[in-house]
């Protein structure tokens, strides 16, 4: 059996070997679409943007030109009779994230809002990370959004995408999350949310559709690894990849327009209980000619 890394605080180790303990070891390169940046034990946040670019020798891009959480929407390989029906303020948004602002309202169910504050009390406020507001459906967080792209400082190729999220108001980061896509075993390609802790990554691996109204729907639903789902990947102390997967835990994500007006609704359930709802308006910022 795998030992968690000793040299972190008590409760990242705890989450870790419980990880190592229930889930199962793989093979990095029988995994390859799995795979996603770890972070460090000392915080993730801002600090992650660095990090990155260090380890992976890349150069920072935070210019505020056009910069979307995917370079095009061909990338998820819909089909044409999809790509004719998906809004096209849809396609604009994830191909132009960075012209976007957003407000944010959460409703959560009153059973799971206690692990929601233990949750921040052990890990969010300290790691920076996975950071989710507490505050009810009739609450509005105005949220800063940063897309930072990672270059190759030869070739000028882009090689990662960072969505980072803070409140406005506090400056206090929300998620620092790497987007891209991926192929799961069976064929289909997803976007692929991962978001860095220490010494491993919580994953959401989302498989596209789109509604009969042209609404993008990313549904995290399977049932084994393999699918496409939530997981937990991390390091043990000898290097060995560990991963859980939380087949319990499932994550809907609608992106619409109507009326020219973009909003997106996600809504996380466990054991087939409603989590938390996030509804998300968002508004295209005024560009100035």
């Amino acid at each position: 059996m795998g030992i968690a890394s000793l040299r972190q605080n008590l409760q990242d180790w705890l989450t870790q070997q419980w990880v190592i303990l229930f889930g199962r070891k793989i093979i990095p390169s029988q995994n390859e679409w799995l795979l996603g940046p770890f972070g460090k034990t000392k915080g993730i946040g801002l600090k992650l943007i660095e990090q990155l670019a260090i380890n992976e020798n890349l150069e920072i891009d935070r210019s505020e030109h056009e910069k979307g959480l995917i370079k095009s929407i061909n990338q998820l390989n819909l089909s044409n009779q999809q790509l004719n029906c998906l809004s096209k303020n849809v396609i604009d948004f994830y191909e132009a994230t960075s012209n976007y602002e957003f407000d944010l309202k959460v409703k959560w169910n009153p059973f799971f809002k206690v692990f929601g504050r233990l949750l921040k009390i052990l890990f969010s406020n300290r790691i920076e990370q996975l950071n989710l507001p507490m505050g009810n459906n009739k609450d509005s967080k105005v949220l800063t959004s940063e897309i930072i792209h990672l270059i190759d400082k030869k070739t000028k190729e882009l090689k990662r995408t960072i969505w980072l999220r803070t409140f406005k108001n506090s400056g206090q980061v929300v998620y620092s999350g790497v987007y891209e896509t991926c192929t799961i075993p069976n064929g289909q390609t997803c976007i692929k949310a991962i978001f860095p802790l220490p010494n491993g990554n919580a994953t959401v691996v989302m498989e596209p559709n789109v509604g009969k109204n042209g609404e993008l729907i990313l549904k995290s639903s399977g049932r084994k690894i393999g699918d496409s789902g939530f997981y937990f990947l991390l390091n043990d102390s000898k290097g060995n990849l560990w991963t859980k997967y939380i087949k319990s835990f499932k994550d809907q994500l609608v992106v619409s327009s109507v009326n020219e007006v973009i909003t997106a609704e996600q809504t996380l359930t466990l054991w087939n209980l409603r989590v938390l709802t996030f509804v998300y308006n968002i508004k295209k910022l005024q560009t100035i000619p």
